[in-house]
C-alpha cells in the first residue's frame, strides 16, 4: 500500500516540476523582463553564465492573456523566501548596498535577506533592520559554506563580483544575478583618459542586479543604523566642542586619496569653528601633529572610537569635510552636508556621495580638473606616481572655507 502512495507522490512531483519547467522556458520568451521563472531554482545556470545578463537586453512584448496567465502562476508557485546578498568589503562599498537591501525587504513580501561579508565589517550592518541574518568570514571562505548551504537560499545577488563571490555561487548552486563592474572602461579612463563610463551611480548599478524581481529604486538614499549603546554623548567631548563642530576625515586607505598633512593644517587654521578629526588608529599620529600645530580647537578622535562610534560623531557634526573614503558614504547615509575632496580618483567612477532626491544639495565636490594625469587609479597608491601630487596640493583652500561659512 505504501508503494502506491509513494508512486502517487512521485507523479505529483513530476507534474509539478514539468509545470515549473514550462514556466521557466516560456518566461524568458513571453515576458522576458520578469524573472520569477528563473528564481525557482529548478534549473541552474552554467558556472560561467548569468542567465539574467542575456535576458536583461531582451525587449518586453505586449501583455497578452497568456502573459497574464503565466505571470499569475509564477507569482503563486515560484515564491522567493530567502535571498543572499554578497559584498565582502569595504566600508563604503557595503554602505552603498543598503538601498538594495531596503528595496528588496520592502517590495518583496515576507522575504528573508541574508548578507555575506567579512567579519571586520559586521558592525556596519549589525543594526540594519532590513537584514535578517549576517554571515561573515573570519579567515577562509570554506568556514561559512556549510552554514550557507543549510539556509537553502532561493536566490543570490552578487554585489562584489570577484573570484571569491563566484566561488560561493558555484558551491551553493543557486540562481544568481550580479552587476556590471565596468573595469575595462575604468582602465581606459585611468590609462588613456578615454571616458566611456555611463553617468550612473554605483547604487543604481547595484539596483540593476535586482531589477528582474521588478524592484524599483525608492531614491531614499543610503542607510546607516548606529546601535544605541555605541552612540557618543557629545558631553564626553571637550567643552569647546559641545556646542557644535566640523567633522574632518583625515584618513583613507590609500595615501593618494588623503589630503596632505600640511594642507589639512592650513585649512584647519582658517576655520573659525571647533574641529573633530576622524580616522582610525593609523591616522592617530598625524592627528596629533595637526592638533599640536593648530591648537585646542582640534579634537583628535582618530583611533579612539570604533566605526559606529565614529559614525555617531559624524551624525552630530554640523558639516563634514572628507576625501573619497568610507566615512564619506556613512556621512551621506546620515544625511550630513558633505564637502568631498578628490585626489587620484574621480566622481565619474560613480562612487560620489549618494543622497535621496530631496537632498541633492547636501553634497559639494572639490577636485582639480586641469590635470592630465587624473585619474591615475580607480583605487589609489602609496605615493603619487608623478611625485608632484598636484591633485591634492593644488586644491583651492578658499573654496573649502567659503563652503564652511555658507
Amino acid at each position: 500500500m505504501w508503494l502506491f502512495y509513494y508512486r502517487g507522490v512521485l507523479i505529483i512531483i513530476f507534474y509539478y516540476k514539468c509545470l515549473q519547467s514550462i514556466i521557466i522556458s516560456l518566461s524568458g520568451k513571453i515576458f522576458p523582463h520578469n524573472s520569477y521563472g528563473y528564481a525557482c531554482g529548478i534549473f541552474y545556470p552554467p558556472p560561467h553564465t548569468d542567465i539574467f545578463r542575456s535576458l536583461s537586453y531582451t525587449k518586453p512584448i505586449i501583455r497578452t492573456p497568456l502573459y497574464e496567465l503565466l505571470y499569475y502562476f509564477c507569482k503563486k508557485i515560484l515564491i522567493l523566501k530567502k535571498i543572499l546578498i554578497i559584498r565582502f568589503s569595504s566600508i563604503g562599498d557595503i554602505v552603498l548596498t543598503t538601498p538594495v537591501l531596503r528595496c528588496l525587504k520592502q517590495q518583496i513580501n515576507s522575504v528573508e535577506i541574508h548578507f555575506l561579508t567579512k567579519k571586520q565589517f559586521f558592525p556596519l550592518l549589525q543594526n540594519n533592520p532590513n537584514i535578517d541574518k549576517i554571515h561573515f568570514i573570519e579567515k577562509r571562505l570554506k568556514e561559512v559554506i556549510p552554514q550557507l548551504k543549510s539556509k537553502k537560499f532561493d536566490y543570490i545577488i552578487d554585489l562584489h563580483k570577484n573570484i571569491r563571490s563566484i566561488s560561493v555561487i558555484l558551491r551553493l548552486r543557486k540562481p544568481f544575478s550580479t552587476f556590471k563592474k565596468l573595469n575595462l572602461k575604468k582602465w581606459l579612463l585611468t590609462n588613456f583618459k578615454i571616458n566611456l563610463l555611463p553617468k550612473i551611480h554605483i547604487v543604481d548599478r547595484y539596483m540593476k542586479a535586482a531589477k528582474h524581481f521588478n524592484i524599483k529604486n525608492d531614491y531614499k538614499g543610503l542607510d546607516y543604523f548606529i546601535p544605541k549603546d555605541e552612540e557618543i554623548n557629545i558631553d564626553c567631548l571637550p567643552q569647546s566642542h559641545q556646542k557644535g563642530y566640523i567633522g574632518f576625515v583625515i584618513g583613507a586607505k590609500h595615501i593618494t586619496k588623503q589630503l596632505p598633512e600640511n594642507k589639512i593644517i592650513s585649512v584647519c587654521q582658517k576655520i573659525n569653528k571647533p574641529i573633530v578629526l576622524l580616522g582610525d588608529e593609523r591616522d592617530r599620529k598625524n592627528g596629533e601633529v595637526i592638533k599640536k600645530i593648530v591648537g585646542d580647537k582640534i579634537f583628535n578622535a582618530c583611533g579612539l572610537y570604533n566605526i559606529n562610534q565614529s559614525a555617531s560623531l559624524i551624525k552630530q557634526a554640523e558639516k563634514i569635510i572628507t576625501t573619497d573614503t568610507g566615512l564619506m558614504h556613512i556621512a551621506a547615509a546620515l544625511k550630513k552636508d558633505i564637502l568631498s575632496i578628490w585626489g587620484n580618483t574621480v566622481p565619474e567612477f560613480g562612487m560620489y556621495p549618494y543622497f535621496s532626491k530631496d537632498a541633492q544639495d547636501k553634497s559639494k565636490i572639490i577636485e582639480n580638473k586641469n590635470l592630465s594625469c587624473r585619474p591615475c587609479s580607480k583605487l589609489g597608491f602609496k605615493k603619487c606616481p608623478k611625485k608632484h601630487f598636484k591633485c591634492m596640493n593644488l586644491i583651492d583652500e578658499q573654496e573649502i572655507i567659503k563652503w564652511i561659512k555658507n
